[in-house]
C-alpha cells in the first residue's frame, strides 16, 4: 500500500523495500534472471513484540521472498533483514511449488500463440487467426498431475477465443482441446485433442456495442455527496473513522489486511481483533468431464488475491466522496509495479440505525453510517468484489460480491443437457460449481486470553413448566482443543460461535464477547476419499479454531500448487498436536460461499451474487454503543414528510410514513 516511510511495524512493504529485497539477494546469493520470485511479503513481526510496540519504539523491518531457480525449479525461502540491509536465513523447501504469477500467465499467452504446434492445432478446428484467442493458463493438484511431469512447474492451458477482436472470449470455448505446458521453459508437453463440439451460436456478448440492446435512458442521477468532506482520517496506514480504528495492510496473497481493530468505549480503546483477512478461496467445478476435471482453483495460495486487485474508478466500482489507497506489489524480478487506486475507502448511508415512534414524546430515529474498505479483484473469468465495513453499533461485516462470466461448454450435437450442469445457451451448459472462502480470524476480544463458545438454540420440551412449548434456551458447548477444532453449521440449531474473554465480565456478569454470526454456509459434498478434500480438508467444515501461531497463516498449506495434502504446514497438521484452546490466543478460521447452481440469468455475465458474515459484539458493551450517533439535520430529510418528531407534529403518523422520507444525500 503507497504511504510514507515506515511508522508501523506492519505497515506493507514498499517499493523501496522489494528492490531492496531483491538486491540483497542479488549480491549475497547471485539470483539473477535465471531466477523468479514468486512473492515478496512483509516478515510480520511476532505478534506478542507488536502488541508490545509503542510509537518511537525502534523497528525492524524484514521481508520473506519466495524464489526458484527455473533450470531446476528449485525453491529457496529468503528472510531479508532491511533495517540493516542483510540476508538472514536462505533455505531451500524441497518437494513444493510455489505461486503462478501475473508474468508468468501473459508469458504463457504468448508463448502459445507463437508455437507452431499450437497454431495447427487450432488451423486444424479453422481458427487461423491466434489473436483471437486467450490461453488461460491454469495450476494442477498433486491428484490429476500426469505422474511423469510430477517434478515441474507444471500448467494446463483452457482455451477461448473472441467472435471479434472486441468480443467476449469466453463466450466461446475450444472444447476438447487442452495444452500442457512446462511453465520454466514455456515448452509444449502435450497438446490433449479428446473432442470437437464446434462453435454453438451463442448470445455471449454483454456490451451494448456487441448485443444490440440500447441502455434504458430514464434512470434518473443519483448524487451522494459530503460537501463538509469526510468523517474518517488517514495517517500513514492508520484509519479511524467513529469510534473504530485500525490499521490496513495489503500484500499478494490476501489482497487488504486488516490489523489491530479498535473501539473506543467512553474513552476507554478496546480490542477487538488482531488481523482479519482471506487466507484462502477454493473454487472446485463439480463436473468430471475432459473440459472441467483438473478445475480446482485455489484463487489466495495458486495465484493470489492480491495479485489480481484492479484499479478503481470514481462513480463506476464506488460511489460518493472516496479516498483511494494505491497498492504496491513485486514482479517475478522482485521489483515492484503499482495497482493504481486498488483500494477505496469511504462512507455510505445505510438507511435507519435505530428508531422509536413514542406516542407522547415523539419520534427518535438515527441515520445509519458506515465505513468500507474494499478492492475487486479479476480472476480470470470471474471478479470478486469484497468488502469489509464497519458499523457504528460496533458491528463488523464482511461482504463478498461475485460477477463476471461462467465457464461454459458446448454440448455435442443432439445432446439435450448435462446433469452437472445448467443449460443456458443453444447448445451450451454452464457446470456447477462451488466457492469456498476461508476468512481468517485473529479475534483478540479486550485482550488475547479467549475461549471459544459455540451456541445453540434449543427448544424445550412440553412439561407443566412449559405447557405451550414455549420455552426457548440456549446451549453452550466450550471449545476446548484442537481435537474439536472443526465445527458445522446447523441450521436447526440456529447455531453461532461467541469468542469470550472469561477474564472479563461486563456489568451484567457475563464474559465479554463478540459473535461470528454465519451465513452462506454449506456443505462440501465430497465423498470423504476424494483427493479433492484430501488436498484442502479446511472446506469440510464450516469453522475451525486454532491456536495462534506467528508462522500460521495459510489453512490448505504455504504451497497448495500441485499438492496432494495440506500437510506443509496446513490445518491437518496444525490441529494434530491438541492444543488447548480454554482462555487462550485463538484465531477462527471461516468457511462460506457460493453453492452455486448455475442459472440462465447469469449468462452472458453474472449479475453480483452477495454474500456475508457478520462480527456482532455480544455483551461486549453493557448497552447500546450508538447512543451517542448524532440526529441527522433536517436540511438532509426531505421536507413535509415527518421530520423527526421532536417538535411533538407528527404523534399521529401512519406506521408506513417512514417510507415516504427521502435522503437527497444518500
Amino acid at each position: 500500500m503507497s504511504q510514507p516511510a515506515s511508522s508501523h511495524p506492519l505497515d506493507s512493504l514498499t517499493g523501496a523495500e522489494f528492490s531492496a529485497t531483491a538486491a540483497a539477494l542479488a549480491g549475497e546469493h547471485g539470483v539473477d534472471a535465471g531466477w523468479r520470485y514468486a512473492s515478496i511479503i512483509l516478515r510480520e513481526p511476532p505478534k506478542a513484540e507488536v502488541k508490545a510496540w509503542r510509537e518511537g519504539d525502534p523497528i525492524v523491518r524484514r521481508s520473506l521472498a519466495v524464489l526458484w531457480r527455473k533450470q531446476t525449479n528449485e525453491v529457496y525461502e529468503a528472510v531479508v533483514n532491511l533495517t540493516d540491509d542483510v540476508v538472514e536465513s536462505w533455505t531451500h523447501v524441497p518437494g513444493v511449488t510455489p505461486n503462478f504469477t501475473i508474468d508468468e500467465y501473459h508469458d504463457c499467452d504468448h508463448a502459445m500463440k507463437e508455437n507452431p504446434e499450437v497454431r495447427a492445432a487450432l488451423a486444424a478446428r479453422g481458427i487461423h487467426d491466434v489473436d483471437l484467442v486467450l490461453f488461460d493458463v491454469w495450476t494442477y493438484g498433486g491428484a490429476v498431475i500426469p505422474e511423469k511431469w510430477r517434478d515441474r512447474r507444471l500448467g494446463w492451458v483452457d482455451l477461448w477465443k473472441r467472435a471479434t477482436p472486441d468480443g467476449n472470449p469466453y463466450a466461446h470455448p475450444v472444447s476438447g482441446l487442452k495444452i500442457i505446458v512446462d511453465m520454466n521453459t514455456m515448452e509444449v508437453l502435450e497438446i490433449e485433442e479428446h473432442h470437437d463440439y464446434g462453435f454453438p451460436d451463442v448470445h455471449g456478448e454483454y456490451v451494448p456495442e456487441l448485443t444490440g440492446i440500447t441502455p434504458r435512458t430514464d434512470l434518473k442521477p443519483l448524487e451522494i455527496v459530503q460537501p463538509e468532506g469526510v468523517s474518517f482520517t488517514v495517517e500513514g496506514s492508520r484509519i479511524r473513522w467513529q469510534n473504530w480504528d485500525f490499521r490496513l495492510g495489503f500484500n499478494y496473497r490476501e489482497g487488504p489486511v486488516i490489523y489491530q481493530v479498535g473501539f473506543d468505549d467512553q474513552g476507554t480503546r478496546r480490542e477487538v481483533a488482531y488481523r482479519l483477512s482471506f487466507a484462502e478461496m477454493i473454487v472446485p467445478y463439480r463436473d468430471s468431464s475432459f473440459d472441467h476435471y483438473r478445475r480446482t482453483a485455489f484463487d489466495v495460495g495458486e495465484w493470489g488475491l492480491g495479485y489480481m486487485c484492479t484499479s478503481l474508478e470514481l462513480g463506476c466500482d464506488c460511489l460518493g466522496e472516496i479516498t483511494y489507497l494505491d497498492a504496491v506489489l513485486p514482479d517475478t524480478a522482485g521489483q515492484p509495479w503499482t495497482i493504481t487506486n486498488a483500494i477505496c475507502l469511504h462512507e455510505e448511508d445505510n438507511a435507519v440505525l435505530w428508531k422509536h415512534v413514542d406516542p407522547d414524546a415523539g419520534t427518535e430515529v438515527r441515520r445509519q453510517r458506515r465505513f468500507v474498505v474494499s478492492v475487486h479483484a479479476t480472476v480470470a473469468n470471474y471478479e470478486y468484489l469484497v468488502y469489509w465495513r464497519f458499523y457504528q453499533d460496533g458491528n463488523i461485516e464482511c461482504e463478498v460480491r461475485a460477477t463476471g462470466v461462467m465457464v461454459t461448454t458446448p454440448m455435442a450435437e443432439g445432446e439435450a443437457g448435462k446433469a452437472t450442469g445448467t443449460t443456458i445457451d443453444t447448445r451450451t451448459y454452464a457446470p456447477f460449481h462451488q466457492h469456498f472462502l476461508i476468512a481468517r480470524l485473529d479475534l483478540d476480544v479486550d485482550g488475547d486470553g479467549n475461549t471459544v463458545v459455540e451456541s445453540d438454540s434449543m427448544p424445550a420440551p412440553i412439561s407443566e413448566a412449559n405447557p405451550f412449548g414455549l420455552d426457548l434456551h440456549t446451549q453452550a458447548t466450550v471449545i476446548r482443543s484442537e481435537a474439536e477444532a472443526g465445527r458445522s453449521y446447523d441450521w436447526e440449531r440456529q447455531r453461532g460461535w461467541k469468542v469470550q474473554n472469561p477474564n472479563k465480565l461486563n456489568a451484567w456478569g457475563a464474559p465479554v464477547a463478540y459473535k461470528l454470526v454465519p451465513s452462506a454456509s454449506f456443505p462440501a459434498m465430497f465423498d470423504e476419499s476424494s483427493p479433492i478434500l484430501k488436498r484442502n480438508p479446511v472446506i469440510g467444515k464450516t469453522l475451525w479454531v486454532t491456536r495462534h501461531h506467528d508462522d500460521q497463516f495459510w489453512p490448505a498449506g504455504d504451497y497448495p500448487t500441485q499438492a496432494v495434502d495440506d500437510l506443509h504446514n496446513g490445518m491437518t497438521a496444525w490441529i494434530a498436536d491438541d492444543e488447548d484452546l480454554v482462555d487462550q490466543d485463538v484465531v477462527l478460521w471461516y468457511n462460506f460461499g457460493i453453492h452455486h447452481i448455475t442459472r440462465t440469468e447469469d449468462w452472458p455475465i453474472m449479475p453480483a451474487d452477495t454474500i456475508s458474515f457478520w462480527l456482532k459484539p455480544f455483551g461486549f458493551f453493557d448497552r447500546n454503543p450508538s447512543l451517542d450517533a448524532p440526529r441527522t439535520s433536517t436540511a438532509t430529510c426531505a421536507p413535509g414528510h415527518g421530520g423527526h418528531g421532536h417538535d411533538g407534529h407528527d404523534h399521529g403518523a401512519h406506521p408506513h410514513d417512514e417510507g415516504h422520507q427521502h435522503d437527497h444525500h444518500g
